[in-house]
């Protein structure tokens, strides 16, 4: 990215999305940006044909077109960090495939980040079209991220967001393997600005994201950019001391006055509450080490099988690397 190709290049990690990225990309190759545009598509392993739909599109599009092809699947945020490495724009917008972000919006929030040179802008919803179970999930992600990430407060973590490519370059010095895009971004700028858009239902099928998936991008965000948790360990381990204490103090009182103290249930009680917090904290040091082990040992953030470029992508790479 040291000389840039493009005025915008717009990255779209791809799994499941067959049917919805031909719609897509059609919709941006449309769009109007002066000093030209790339589309960046990054099949995740898609089960489907995902891979197949995008060689096609590569093939008889205008628009200058790259597809990386992953060699698995790596998760969303790996994909984008896969994608970023390709992009050649001043700016880069990232969006998902299923077509719920409008690509109308596109211009709109390019032309709002570089006008404000903003180093990165986040779009928020008036409402958005996601099941209950997502959009509650969301919320709690982004008050979480208002504690443990330096974020500011009431920014909404949208995956369609604008950077520039001082960002973009910015968090791909970061190498581990468990990348959080939202929480990098945090870690290089606080210029950052906001702007509401549009967000449609989805069209068809279901979202691909699982609790499963969900699960594991929310620890990413919470055990790869903080030590909270370990603070919070901290406090929690002080105040169960606290409560010992206090139950100590009325147990020996009650045996100097005479009294047989009683409650086996109430002990048991006691017991696993505390066998399960300390269970829960080795856990939480353990997945800290976990993470540092593999980092150590360099597991990929994604490996790139291959790389097409339609022959005005092409065309532009090469000048790119001579200007360099």
């Amino acid at each position: 990215m040291n000389e840039s190709a493009f005025a915008l290049s717009i990255v779209v990690p791809v799994y499941n999305g067959a049917t919805s990225v031909p719609v897509l990309v059609e919709a941006l190759a449309r769009l109007q940006v002066p000093g030209g545009l790339e589309v960046v598509l990054v099949n995740d392993n898609s089960p489907d044909n995902s891979l197949d739909v995008c060689r096609d599109l590569c093939r008889r599009n205008e628009v200058a077109l790259t597809v990386v092809n992953l060699a698995r699947n790596f998760g969303e945020h790996n994909a984008v960090m896969a994608g970023l490495s390709q992009a050649r724009g001043a700016y880069v917008i990232t969006m998902d495939d299923d077509l719920q972000n409008p690509p109308e919006e596109v211009v709109r929030l390019w032309r709002y980040a570089s006008e404000h040179a903003f180093d990165v802008v986040y779009t928020y919803y008036a409402e958005k079209k996601h099941a209950l179970w997502r959009n509650l999930g969301s919320r709690f992600t982004n008050w979480c991220a208002d504690h443990l990430l330096d974020k500011p407060k009431g920014l909404y973590l949208s995956s369609f967001r604008c950077m520039s490519a001082f960002a973009a370059k910015a968090i791909l010095d970061h190498a581990g393997p468990f990348p959080y895009v939202d929480g990098l971004l945090m870690q290089v700028t606080q210029n950052i600005g906001r702007l509401q858009v549009d967000h449609l239902p989805r069209a068809e099928g279901r979202s691909n994201y699982t609790i499963r998936r969900l699960v594991r991008l929310f620890l990413s965000m919470f055990l790869n950019f903080s030590v909270m948790p370990l603070r919070i360990g901290t406090l929690v381990g002080f105040l169960m001391a606290g409560l010992g204490i206090l139950v100590f103090l009325i147990v020996l009182l009650e045996a100097l006055r005479g009294g047989t103290p009683q409650g086996y249930a109430s002990l048991m009680g006691a017991v696993l509450l505390l066998a399960g917090v300390q269970l829960i904290m080795l856990g939480l040091v353990g997945e800290y080490l976990g993470r540092l082990f593999l980092t150590i040992n360099r597991k990929p953030q994604f490996v790139v099988r291959d790389v097409q470029r339609n022959p005005r992508a092409a065309l532009a790479s090469a000048e790119q690397e001579d200007a360099v």
